[in-house]
C-alpha cells in the first residue's frame, strides 16, 4: 500500500526490521552482532544499553521481540520497549508505538493513541508517521475525518521521499480531494512514486499512458509501467499486460505470454483474469497452452522478473 510492512493494514507504513545505528564508537556491538546475523549476542548487547536507558537500544530491542529475532516474539514487551524509547524521542520507536495501537498489537488497540503517537513522530520529520498521520485523517480513524490534513500530512512526507506517500499526493491532486483538482500535479508525483517502485503508482501511470490522459497516449509506455507493475505482482496489472500482448498494442503480439501473464493473475486472485484466459485460449492450441502454463510456473518461481 510503498517494504517489509509490519501489519497487514492496507496504506499504512510500518516499519521493516531495521535498526537504529547511531551509536557511539564503543557500543557498536549490538548492531555488528545483529548485522552478521549473531542475534543473540545483539540480543544482550541491545538489552544491556536498553536497561541503562539508551533509546536507540530501547528500540531496536523492541523490533527484537516485535519480529522474534533473536529472542521468542512478544508484542507486548515490544510495546514496552518502544514506549520506553518513545518517551526519550525516538522518531521510529513513536512511529512504532503508533502502529501497535493502530492494530492492537500488545496493547489495547486505540485509534486516537496511534493518531497521539503518529503526531509525535510526524512532527519531528518521519516520514513514515507523517504518511500514516495522512492516511488517519483520509479515513476518519481516531480523528475527523479532514482531506485537508491528508493532503498536507501526505505532502509532507512526499517531499521527503516517501513513495506511497507520493502516490497518495497524486491520488488527491488526481481526484481533487483535500487540494484544487490538478493532473499535471498528479502526473508528477505518480511518476516520482513509480521511479521508487511502487506497483500501484506504476499501474495508474500505466493506464495514463494507455488513455492519454494528461500525457501523449503511447502504448509502448503503457507496457513498460504495466510490466513493472506486474512484476511486483500487482494483479490488474498482470491482467493487463497479458491484454496487451494479446492485442498486440506496444508490444508485439503472442498469445502464448498474453496466457501466461492473465494465468498469473488468475492465480494471484484477479476475477477479471478467468475470463479473458478463457477467450484467449480459444485462439491457442493445445501445445501452446502448455508451453503458457509452463512459462507461467517458471515465471512465478522467478518472482514474475525478466519473464
Amino acid at each position: 500500500m510503498k517494504r517489509l510492512v509490519y501489519g497487514v493494514i492496507l496504506g499504512f507504513v510500518a516499519l521493516m526490521v531495521t535498526l537504529e545505528t547511531s551509536y557511539s564508537q564503543n557500543s557498536q556491538q549490538g548492531v555488528v552482532a545483529f548485522e552478521r546475523g549473531d542475534f543473540t549476542v545483539a540480543y544482550r548487547e541491545f538489552q544491556a544499553l536498553a536497561k541503562k536507558g539508551n533509546a536507540n537500544a530501547q528500540f531496536n530491542l523492541g523490533q527484537m521481540y516485535r519480529t522474534g529475532i533473536g529472542t521468542s516474539k512478544n508484542y507486548k514487551k515490544a510495546a514496552v520497549w518502544y514506549q520506553k524509547s518513545a518517551t526519550r524521542g525516538n522518531s521510529k520507536a513513536l512511529l512504532s508505538l503508533g502502529n501497535m495501537h493502530n492494530q492492537g498489537l500488545g496493547v489495547i488497540q486505540d485509534f486516537k493513541e496511534a493518531v497521539k503517537w503518529f503526531r509525535r513522530s510526524a512532527e519531528i520529520g518521519n516520514a513514515g508517521a507523517q504518511f500514516n498521520l495522512g492516511t488517519m485523517y483520509k479515513n476518519g480513524r481516531g480523528v475527523s475525518q479532514d482531506y485537508e490534513e491528508a493532503f498536507n500530512w501526505y505532502r509532507r512526507s512526499a517531499e521527503q521521499g516517501d513513495p506511497d506517500a507520493q502516490y497518495h499526493l497524486a491520488l488527491m491532486y488526481r481526484s481533487g480531494e483535500g487540494v484544487t483538482q490538478n493532473s499535471e500535479a498528479a502526473l508528477k508525483w505518480y511518476i516520482k512514486s513509480a521511479e521508487q517502485g511502487n506497483a500501484d503508482a506504476q499501474y495508474n501511470l500505466a493506464l495514463m499512458h494507455r488513455v492519454g490522459e494528461s500525457v501523449p497516449q503511447n502504448d509502448s509506455q503503457a507496457v513498460r509501467w504495466y510490466r513493472k507493475s506486474a512484476e511486483k505482482g500487482h494483479e490488474k496489472a498482470q491482467v493487463n499486460l497479458g491484454v496487451m500482448y494479446a492485442k498486440g498494442k506496444g508490444v508485439s503480439q503472442n498469445n502464448v505470454f498474453a496466457h501466461m501473464w492473465i494465468n498469473i493473475a488468475a492465480s494471484n486472485g484477479e476475477i477479471t483474469a478467468v475470463k479473458n484466459r478463457g477467450i484467449i485460449a480459444k485462439n491457442m492450441t493445445s501445445e501452446q497452452i502448455a508451453q503458457a502454463q509452463k512459462l507461467a510456473k517458471e515465471c512465478v518461481n522467478k518472482k514474475y522478473t525478466g519473464c
